[in-house]
C-alpha cells in the first residue's frame, strides 16, 4: 500500500478504531476509502428528474417513476385511509383536497403525474362564447372539474412533461366530448400530447385497459417531437396461481348463502342474454378486471377451492395482482385495502412507460443542448 501521509494524532486515534475492529491499519484506510468512493457515488446519483404526485392513491404511480430514478417532491390525496397507507409506505402524508392547493405552493418539478377522475364538463358557457365569437380557454371548458386543477397546476408551474391515467372509457365519455376538451386544453398550455389505451395483462395476470396520455412542453423542446409508447413487457407474464398465497383465512371463502346469491344471479342474467355474473378465475391465466367495488362480494374474481365454496382474493393477493411488492405494507382494513387496489395503477407497467418518458426527456433535453 502506497504510504499516506497522516498527522500523530489521527494516525493514532486511526490506529485505535482499526483495533477495535479486528482490522490492520492499511485495512482500516482501504475500507475508509472504499466507503468514500461508495458514497460518492450515490451521490452522484441522485434523482435525475423531480416529479409530484396528483390523485396519489397509495402511490402506484410514485413507486413507478422512482423505479426510474425520479424523486417525488410532493403528493396530494384526499381519501384518509389512502392517506394513512400512502405515509406507512412512503413516509409522506400527502396534501388532502387538490382544490384548495395553492400552485405556487407546490416544488418546482420536471414531471406532473395523476390519475385523475373522469368528470363531465359543462359545455353551456364555452357554447354561448362561442356563438358570439369568443375564444375559450381551459378555464371556461374545464371549471369545477378536478381536471380543471390539473391544468392550473401544469399552468403555474410548467412542468417539462406529464403523465395522466384514466379509464379507458374516458375518450368515448359523454360522447366523446370530454377527451376532446381534454385534449384541447392541454394543447392551449402549449404541450403536444400522445395516448394510447393499454392493458396490464402483458405485465400481471388482470385484464385491466388505462388510457395514457404522455405530454412534453412545447416551449422547452418545439413541436417537432415524437414519442412512442415502445413497452418492453417481461417475456411470460405470471399468471394467476403465481400470485396466490399459500395460506389463507376461512374468512376469504364466500358463505353459502352468498354463493348461493352469485349463481342465481348469474343464472338469472344467462336467461336474459346477457354476461352479468361472477367470474371464475382460471388458474394457468388471467383475471377480468380488478374494481373498487371488490370488497362488496368479490364476485369478479373468485378462486376455485377444493371441496369448499370459492374465495375472494386476500387484499395481498390484489397487491400482487396490480404489480406492488410483497414489501408493500397494508395497514388498513380489507375493506379499505380492496378499495385502494381496484382504484390503484399495474405498477409495472407504469414503471415501463415512466423508463420511457426518462429515455425521451433525456433525449430532448440533450438535442436541446
Amino acid at each position: 500500500m502506497n504510504s499516506i501521509p497522516l498527522e500523530d494524532n489521527i494516525y493514532k486515534q486511526m490506529c485505535t478504531y482499526a483495533h477495535a475492529k479486528g482490522l490492520s491499519a492499511d485495512e482500516y484506510v482501504a475500507m475508509a476509502i472504499k466507503s468514500f468512493i461508495k458514497y460518492k457515488q450515490s451521490r452522484n446519483q441522485l434523482p435525475t428528474y423531480r416529479f409530484i404526485d396528483l390523485f396519489a392513491g397509495i402511490g402506484g404511480i410514485r413507486l413507478a417513476f422512482e423505479h426510474s430514478g425520479c424523486q417525488c417532491v410532493y403528493s396530494c390525496e384526499n381519501n384518509k385511509y389512502s392517506q394513512l397507507t400512502y405515509y406507512e409506505n412512503f413516509g409522506d402524508v400527502p396534501d388532502g383536497d387538490i382544490t384548495k392547493v395553492d400552485a405556487t405552493t407546490i416544488p418546482d418539478h420536471d414531471i406532473l403525474t395523476a390519475g385523475f377522475p373522469c368528470q363531465p364538463f359543462s359545455i353551456a358557457g364555452v357554447s354561448k362564447k362561442r356563438s358570439l365569437g369568443r375564444a375559450t380557454g381551459f378555464e371556461d371548458k374545464t371549471q369545477g372539474t378536478l381536471f380543471f386543477d390539473v391544468c392550473r397546476i401544469i399552468k403555474a408551474k410548467k412542468p417539462k412533461s406529464f403523465l395522466l391515467e384514466n379509464v379507458k372509457n374516458l375518450c368515448s365519455h359523454d360522447r366523446g366530448r370530454t377527451f376532446k376538451v381534454i385534449q384541447e386544453s392541454l394543447a392551449e398550455l402549449g404541450y403536444k400530447i400522445f395516448f394510447k389505451i393499454l392493458d396490464g395483462k402483458y405485465y400481471v395476470p388482470q385484464h385491466r385497459e388505462r388510457i395514457i396520455i404522455i405530454g412534453f412542453d412545447e416551449n422547452r423542446f418545439g413541436n417537432n417531437i415524437d414519442f412512442s409508447f415502445d413497452l418492453n413487457p417481461p417475456p411470460k407474464p405470471p399468471v394467476v396461481a403465481d400470485i396466490l398465497e399459500a395460506h389463507v383465512d376461512n374468512k376469504y371463502t364466500l358463505s353459502d348463502n352468498l354463493w348461493q346469491y352469485l349463481q342465481n344471479y348469474a343464472a338469472k342474467h344467462r336467461e336474459l342474454g346477457n354476461g352479468f355474473g361472477f367470474g371464475i378465475a382460471q388458474l394457468d391465466g388471467i383475471t377480468r378486471t380488478l374494481s373498487a367495488r371488490y370488497y362488496k362480494d368479490g364476485s369478479e374474481i373468485l378462486i376455485t377451492q377444493p371441496r369448499k365454496n370459492p374465495r375472494r382474493l386476500t387484499p395481498r393477493e390484489c397487491a400482487r395482482l396490480q404489480g406492488f411488492p410483497d414489501s408493500f405494507k397494508i395497514p388498513v382494513s380489507d375493506t379499505q385495502a380492496y378499495r385502494q387496489f381496484g382504484n390503484s395503477v399495474v405498477v409495472p407497467l407504469i414503471s415501463d412507460i415512466a423508463s420511457i418518458v426518462v429515455r425521451k426527456l433525456n433525449e430532448l433535453t440533450n438535442n436541446k443542448c
